[in-house]
């Protein structure tokens, strides 16, 4: 008989955090919990339309304990005792400033309420300055520093968000000691840490978005940061030099956490990641096939051998890094800024007279209320229906889907979306379908640029709400793409990817490959592209790239 193994992914969203128990013999779910961050939902520390978007660290505390509880509580008696690691994801760049034993300033006196001293979350764009400044000054050396990042650094990116907040708060600038991403921190906290200089950062934070490479034997020099701006001089040496794959261990959890969450010290906690690429796992990435991990963003992530790869310098992209994925594979990242949150602005938009259901006479506020969350959920789903019985035409709306700025090809956070060909008859589901297209064409451009670069893409994996959820936009991707769109079966597949992460932590496979054989619950759904849709999707994809160069050079 098979001695039970249960194996926690917590996997860091943008609005909640879930955490998943697993049993690591053949990945199944036992539970699984989701927790929407509070001070996040009443929109506390953010200004969205100065792109800034903070979260406090107490969201994800209380969120990574009540989570584990309620799964634990959920499985029953004895699956405390079952359980033997455990695995984070989380969004990225999200970075915070912490002091010398590694707490977040927001979690020390004076500061709780500072936006400044709090996570600053992947999409918040207030650094679009320094990254600029960034991108010029790297060209004032012989090393080309950015040469693993795409070549263009980008604004929701480690160094520009640490200049931004160095510069804008004197207090913070003042007590940070040092510069952590969220998927660093957690493992940090979760074992006990209580030294800055001792945090383990992962190879896949470190690579893809602070510079971090083999070749330049770990960050760049601090002539680099201190010639930019004397506000850094000194930083790197509380920073860090090694990274570490995911397949590592940060520790054991500590007694505190432990007791808080029921759990054995015992219990092996591994390096964090961020979402995309532990939902890559979790998808059962293979090598050349584009995972797309689509929520309010997307973040592709492809793997390659590393042979292959070799002298290779993919222009554009959001890095490429040894083992940032799976060990012994080089991980590229690209994506794109909007996604699920371009449909949720249109739906935000169109149901904007909703609010006046509050001061409605006929109804009393508990029904308006009511009738307001009904509506709301309706309009995405009918909008789809609509836009699906519409022909497809060349002059028809077209969109350009840069709402939250440009991430891949070649980054830049201060462009616009558009929308054009506006008529009389342009109603709420023809405007939808461009949109939706937008965001198809976006991918479309990410998948070329690989293509172009001599990266083939055999295929696409899609992971995350809007894969699962709207069959028509991946029946439209997988037109736009002339390729079939293979959906993955589990719901929360970046904390699945986390869950093997913690399996071969615990020692119970030795190699995350053999994690995502045994515990890859595989593909539900597969679209596959209509021949007679290709040669309108390509004519459209020409007008959407012939906007998007009218767009960049007039904004």
């Amino acid at each position: 008989m098979t001695t039970d193994q249960f194996v926690i992914g917590v996997d860091y969203g943008s609005d909640s955090v879930r955490s998943v128990l697993i049993d690591a013999n053949n990945g199944e779910e036992i539970a699984t919990s989701v927790f929407n961050y509070p001070r996040w939902q009443q929109g506390l520390y953010c200004n969205a339309p100065e792109n800034q978007f903070r979260q406090h660290p107490l969201d994800y505390i209380e969120g990574l304990e009540t989570t584990i509880k309620d799964c634990l509580k959920k499985a029953g008696p004895g699956a405390a005792n079952a359980v033997k690691g455990l695995a984070v994801d989380t969004t990225g760049s999200t970075p915070v400033a912490v002091d010398k034993s590694g707490t977040p300033l927001a979690l020390t006196p004076g500061f709780e309420n500072n936006p400044h001293a709090m996570f600053v979350l992947w999409k918040d764009h207030t650094g679009v300055n320094e990254a600029a400044e960034i991108n010029e000054h790297a060209t004032k050396f012989d090393i080309n520093y950015l040469k693993y990042v795409g070549g263009i650094y980008s604004s929701e990116w480690f160094w520009a968000k640490l200049l931004r907040t160095l510069r804008t708060d004197e207090q913070v600038a003042k007590a940070c000691y040092s510069w952590v991403e969220h998927c660093d921190w957690i493992p940090f906290l979760l074992t006990g840490g209580n030294d800055a200089s001792q945090i383990k950062r992962g190879r896949c934070s470190a690579g893809h978005k602070a510079l971090w490479a083999e070749e330049f034997g770990g960050l760049p020099p601090d002539e680099f940061f201190s010639s930019l701006d004397p506000l850094l001089t000194g930083i790197t040496s509380r920073l860090f030099k090694d990274t570490y794959t995911s397949d590592e261990p940060a520790g054991t959890l500590s007694t505190e956490w432990a007791e808080r969450l029921g759990l054995s010290t015992n219990v092996v906690v591994g390096v964090g990641a961020f979402d995309a690429h532990m939902g890559a796992v979790g998808g059962q990435i293979e090598p050349y096939h584009l995972s797309k991990v689509m929520g309010t963003s997307t973040c592709d992530i492809l793997v390659a051998p590393t042979a292959d790869i070799e002298g290779k310098l993919i222009r554009g992209i959001c890095g490429q890094v040894n083992g940032s994925v799976i060990p012994g594979m080089v991980g590229l990242e690209a994506g794109q800024s909007a996604f699920g949150d371009t449909y949720a602005w249109f739906k935000n938009l169109v149901a904007w007279p909703l609010n006046a259901l509050s001061s409605s006479t006929l109804i009393d506020p508990k029904t308006a209320e009511a009738l307001k969350e009904e509506l709301l959920a309706k309009i995405i789903p009918e909008l789809s229906r609509q836009a699906a019985l519409l022909p497809i035409e060349e002059n028809a709306e077209l969109a350009i889907d840069w709402f939250n700025g440009r991430r891949t090809p070649d980054a830049d956070q201060t462009l616009k979306g558009a929308i054009t060909g506006l008529g009389l008859g342009s109603d709420a589901p023809r405007v939808f379908r461009a949109l939706a297209e937008a965001t198809c064409f976006g991918a479309k451009s990410i998948v070329d640029r690989f293509v172009q670069e001599g990266i083939p893409v055999k295929g696409l994996i899609g992971i995350g709400g809007v894969a699962k959820k709207s069959p028509y936009i991946m029946q439209m991707m997988a037109d736009v793409l002339g390729m079939p769109i293979r959906i993955h079966q589990f719901e929360h597949t970046c904390a699945l990817g986390a869950a093997m992460f913690a399996a071969v932590v615990a020692g119970i496979y030795p190699t995350v490959e053999d994690a995502m054989v045994a515990m890859g619950r595989g593909f539900d759904a597969e679209y596959y592209p209509n021949p007679q849709n290709r040669e309108i999707y390509q004519k459209r994809f020409d007008k959407y790239t012939a906007l998007g160069k009218f767009i960049e050079t007039k904004h």
